[in-house]
């Protein structure tokens, strides 16, 4: 049987030279490279009292879908500014040549719900840390934070060193 890791394919020098970059794509193209994806982020979260699943768009959505789908969880979005159509609130974050947003229904999570975070990288950790804001602002508890794959180099996880976080795959470099 293959490993998670059998299943990324590592483009040298893109988007631009120096970076290796971690395609995903062809863990969702094979039916058991996905499989092992989800079935493994069940695994981790086997134990873990939790109410819901929360994923950012995009990527967020196609694993933590399946995760809540398999779990028997809700599933909340979050989402790019100016994306979801009722009442939402916003949390700023930083990208390498700028700021982004995102944004989360207000009556997306309930006081007091336990929540899980599944996205399918972390590098820089900006995201992550954003989407726990609007977690927190709602009222909600981030009890794990999971991902496919970790670029341990760009130092994402110190961001969100008070939460549980577990990755699949881990990288050494960025």
């Amino acid at each position: 049987m293959k490993a998670l890791e059998d299943y990324v394919t590592t483009i040298p020098d893109f988007p631009k030279e120096g970076i290796m970059f971690r395609d995903i794509t062809t863990i969702l193209s094979d039916k058991d490279g996905f499989k092992l994806a989800i079935d493994q982020m069940v695994e981790k979260l086997k134990d873990v009292d939790f109410d819901l699943v929360l994923g950012s768009e995009s990527r967020g959505f196609v694993f933590g879908s399946p995760v809540a789908y398999a779990m028997n969880k809700g599933f909340i979005l979050v989402r790019k500014k100016g994306k979801l159509p009722r009442e939402v609130i916003s949390e700023d974050y930083d990208l390498e040549y700028g700021k982004a947003t995102l944004e989360i229904h207000t009556d997306a999570i309930k006081k007091g719900q336990k929540v899980v975070i599944l996205d399918d990288l972390i590098a820089t950790g900006g995201t992550t840390e954003a989407i726990v804001k609007l977690v927190e602002r709602l009222g909600g508890e981030v009890v794990k934070i999971g991902f496919v794959i970790e670029l341990a180099g760009l130092k994402g996880r110190e961001k969100l060193k008070d939460y549980d976080v577990f990755s699949l795959i881990t990288y050494p470099g960025a």
